[in-house]
């Protein structure tokens, strides 16, 4: 990086690339222009820190830029919208190799891809670590989902696998190579989460929808923030979320997979409350249910013990 400088590395990482509709002007100058086809747009950010969101002797550079853009854009879903740009402020060493950032740009470019949209432009500068903060774009489709929607008697739904990302964690933090070649698909649900976009941008306009969000921090707690936010107490079911796929890890590591599943956080698989009305949607699981009152629990009971991420902890 030091010998081929922010204005060389800046034209290398955007060489060949095609921007999606929603950039107008990606980059070259000064800042991009992104459209807003409704009149509005959803705009989020996040900020990866090495060593305290990731490790690079634990994933790849390619792993590490697709987990960065998946949780912005996971969180830009979550509103109800479609991805539409990102922008990326990275920070790095001198001494960092030009190949590392080359993949770290490559695997943000195929998450974007992934999410229907681009990169359109950033900052890059010099700093101890290894740091990126990603800005996601969005463009809404329909009213935002907020987390102050749920209302007694919705149901509460899932989609997409909880827990694997806090499995992944657990085993690769057991430092054994063993271990990490055994449960591979765990460790890989870790490096790279995969948002079940299409669970939510493929909702029918006929589904009432009353909250939403993506399950970054742990169930508990993104659930948590709609119970507070809404009014209202949240009932899970411990076991309408088991999931056979954890039972041998957590043999293996003695935990409890509920214990993941809950708390475990990173899955960005996403959590709604609907209005109960017959059958969910495709790709949605039932868990629990709304209630008058206040807080989370699960089976009838409040459950001791972290509640997932926080990140001054």
């Amino acid at each position: 990086m030091g010998e081929l400088g922010e204005f060389g590395l800046i034209a290398l990482v955007n060489a060949g690339r095609t921007q999606t509709p929603g950039v107008l002007l990606g980059p070259g100058d000064d800042a991009a222009v992104i459209a807003a086809p409704e009149g509005r747009f959803v705009v989020t950010t996040d900020m990866l820190v090495q060593d305290r969101h990731f490790r690079v002797d634990w994933s790849s550079p390619q792993e590490i830029g697709r987990k960065a853009i998946a949780q912005n854009a996971a969180d830009v879903v979550a509103m109800g919208a479609v991805p539409s740009a990102f922008v990326v402020g990275l920070g790095c060493p001198a001494d960092t190799p030009v190949e590392f950032v080359r993949a770290l740009a490559d695997g943000m470019w195929a998450e974007a891809g992934r999410a229907g949209a681009s990169i359109a432009g950033g900052d890059m500068v010099r700093s101890p670590l290894i740091i990126i903060s990603v800005t996601a774009f969005g463009d809404p489709r329909r009213a935002p989902i907020r987390l102050s929607g749920a209302r007694p008697g919705d149901v509460v739904a899932v989609a997409g696998p909880l827990g694997h990302s806090g499995a992944g964690l657990a085993v690769l933090s057991a430092g054994s190579a063993e271990l990490t070649a055994e449960f591979a698909e765990m460790v890989a649900a870790h490096r790279v989460p995969q948002p079940p976009y299409e669970a939510v941008l493929e909702l029918p306009d006929t589904v009432e929808v009353t909250a939403l969000t993506d399950v970054s921090d742990g169930l508990l707690a993104d659930l948590g923030h709609i119970a507070e936010s809404s009014g209202v107490a949240i009932d899970l079911d411990s076991a309408a979320l088991s999931d056979p796929a954890l039972e041998a890890v957590g043999k293996a590591l003695g935990v409890s997979p509920l214990d993941w599943i809950l708390a475990g956080g990173e899955d960005h698989a996403f959590a709604a409350t609907f209005a109960d009305s017959g059958d969910l949607p495709e790709g949605w699981m039932r868990v629990g249910s709304v209630r008058a009152g206040s807080g989370v629990t699960v089976d009838g009971t409040a459950r001791t013990g972290p509640a997932g991420w926080e990140s001054f902890a």
